[in-house]
């Protein structure tokens, strides 16, 4: 019996996968535990449907990431920290610090985690911050550290 698998099923296969089982299997397990349906033309018809949905969103997804890369890549954000004397920094500025004023400068939020910043920003001057906005997408945010 043909079955389309409505959730990944060990050592059978994964969701939207449609698979041959024994009648068995597919009646007293599959189809009972709600793990899979009869593959006949209606459902496999909905599934075709279903996965080009999927494939137009994941699209849709992509375009939207790719503006807001480059909406970031615009400006630069400009962060202000202490210093003492010769420029020595107190402190330095982390991904925290870089999302809020970001937020307030260019009007919308950056998710901190997202940031990829491998040590916080120690030194004055002007720094390139990778942003992970979709799995294929990484814009570049310039954060300008300045004397407060």
């Amino acid at each position: 019996m043909k079955v389309i698998l409505l959730e990944d099923v060990k050592a059978l296969g994964k969701k939207g996968e449609t698979v041959e089982v024994n009648d068995g299997y597919a009646r007293n397990f599959l189809l009972k535990k709600k793990l899979g349906i009869e593959a006949n033309s209606k459902n496999l018809n909905d599934l075709k449907l279903q996965k080009a949905n999927e494939e137009r969103m994941a699209q849709q997804r992509l375009e939207e990431a790719k503006a807001l890369a480059e909406k970031i890549a615009e400006k630069p954000v400009v962060v202000s920290i202490k210093t003492g004397e010769g420029g020595k920094i107190f402190g330095s500025v982390s991904t925290k610090e870089i999302a809020a004023e970001a937020e307030k400068q260019l009007g919308f939020s950056i998710d901190k985690k997202k940031m990829q910043l491998a040590e916080p920003i120690k030194s004055l001057g002007t720094h390139l911050v990778p942003v992970k906005v979709h799995k294929d997408v990484t814009a570049t945010l310039t954060v300008k550290v300045k004397e407060a």
